[in-house]
């Protein structure tokens, strides 16, 4: 017989495949069908949520930890940061040490200032992240972070950090002189002055304390990443300054020395 027929007994008429499949009651049809998509279902494996990535994981834990200007984040909450940024990697931002801009170490110096770029990776009225990018000898000058809580992590290259607090963070600079060279003088306490190589410890300062003021200069092309909490804002009265620093050795202060305030970024 052909395909798709069947042979019947006496009475009966031969059909197609399509016809006999029409000839089903709808009732059946519909508890067969049931049947084949439940056996399906169940041989079907579940679809696994994707996991958040390092960065995102890193901008969640920060939306929790910054609330805004006028607040520092608790012991626990800057512990719990500086663990996540320690064990970040470049990958987890998109960057290799194997790229171009990080292999060319013994580039030939340039005339005039190295330039430095950022990219920003997040930004709110509670807090930032940004990465910087500084190819040889490129300097960050020493500049403070007024009001605001800063995780710094260095993820490839290597840095020479300078960092000071003011010796007496209650006590202003001299305004009323401050149009004279020694008005515009305050005496600074040193707290780093080392150089770093990824991979390498996050660093933290506060507000008043754990070297607000800074300055980088790479010692080979380098990127870091830079979260600040709140970030600046003129409007808010946190604005850049910069600073030169003068050593003060003839008072035998040996790990103090006097800032004058430079110019306002």
């Amino acid at each position: 017989m052909g395909a798709g027929m069947v042979e019947l007994g006496p009475g009966m008429v031969e059909v197609g495949a399509a016809e006999a499949a029409q000839t089903v009651p709808p009732a059946k049809r519909r508890r067969v069908l049931a049947l084949k998509t439940a056996a399906a279902a169940a041989g079907r494996r579940p679809r696994r949520e994707r996991r958040p990535s390092a960065i995102q994981r890193l901008f969640q834990a920060c939306r929790a930890v910054f609330r805004g200007p006028g607040t520092v984040p608790a012991p626990a909450e800057v512990a719990l940061l500086r663990a996540m940024l320690d064990r970040m990697r470049p990958e987890d931002v998109g960057l290799s040490s194997d790229m171009p801009f990080f292999r060319n170490r013994d580039a030939p110096a340039t005339e005039g200032t190295p330039a430095i770029t950022h990219t920003t990776i997040y930004k709110s009225e509670k807090f930032s992240m940004v990465l910087f990018f500084l190819p040889t000898n490129a300097v960050i000058p020493l500049h403070n972070h007024p009001g605001m809580t800063v995780f710094n992590k260095l993820l490839i290259g290597s840095m020479h950090a300078k960092s000071y607090d003011w010796a007496d963070p209650d006590d202003p600079p001299n305004e009323s002189d401050a149009s004279s060279a020694d008005g515009q003088l305050r005496l600074a306490q040193l707290v780093v002055d080392d150089v770093f190589t990824a991979p390498c410890d996050t660093s933290v300062l506060f507000p008043t304390a754990g070297g607000n003021m800074h300055r980088f200069r790479a010692v080979a092309p380098s990127a870091f990443l830079d979260i600040l909490g709140p970030p600046y804002s003129i409007e808010e009265d946190r604005d850049c300054t910069y600073y030169t620093d003068i050593p003060y050795s003839e008072h035998h202060m040996t790990s103090n020395e006097l800032i004058g305030n430079e110019q306002e970024g």
